[in-house]
């Protein structure tokens, strides 16, 4: 398959064909419907990206904790997977001595260096969990933009975009050229150059 772009944009027959890849191992559950998905949107505060907003129409992964359960899951659980990378950040700014470059010189205590650090992050791109600490962007108008594994501020490339994760996380993998290009994230592309 062609890497995921506006012009050649994921169909829900390409998104069957990744969720196949899964059926030995998670329960895959009918798919959300677009009222189901807008529910989503609305109560968490962001959109899908076009390709993610696809793959839950065709059919919505479950039966592991890694798997979030937009349908049924815990909010708790739900809302803690949505903070978990902005907390990262945070975690470093606390305990690891992270900033940005961009950001204002860091205050001298720890306390103002996470409340300037927390106004910062309130700006950035949310990244959507898809699988474990697996985030694609959320933004319904970009298509094709990589999927990172984000753990704290170690955070790298796990795909060129959801077709080549998938293919890396669960099989099929098809090896990335070395001189790959990836759309870039604004701040989290920081982290990966």
């Amino acid at each position: 398959m062609t890497p995921i772009s506006r012009e050649n944009p994921l169909t829900s027959q390409d998104a069957q064909a990744l969720l196949a890849r899964l059926s030995a191992r998670v329960e895959i559950k009918r798919g959300m419907s677009e009222r189901e998905l807008d529910g989503v949107e609305e109560r968490w505060g962001f959109r899908f990206a076009p390709e993610h907003r696809t793959l839950l129409g065709a059919g919505l992964p479950t039966g592991r904790r890694d798997w979030p359960d937009w349908r049924d899951g815990d909010p708790e659980d739900l809302a803690a997977r949505l903070a978990r990378p902005v907390d990262g950040v945070l975690f470093d700014v606390e305990h690891n001595a992270f900033w940005h470059p961009d950001w204002d010189p860091r205050p001298a205590g720890t306390q103002d260096a996470l409340d300037v650090a927390r106004s910062y992050l309130a700006k950035v791109p949310v990244m959507v969990p898809v699988y474990s600490h697996r985030y694609l962007l959320a933004d319904p108008d970009r298509t094709g933009t990589p999927v990172l594994s984000m753990r704290q501020t170690d955070i790298v490339y796990y795909g060129t975009d959801l077709v080549d994760y998938f293919r890396h996380e669960f099989g099929g993998a098809v090896p990335t050229p070395e001189d790959q290009q990836y759309a870039t994230i604004p701040f989290w592309s920081y982290f990966l150059d």
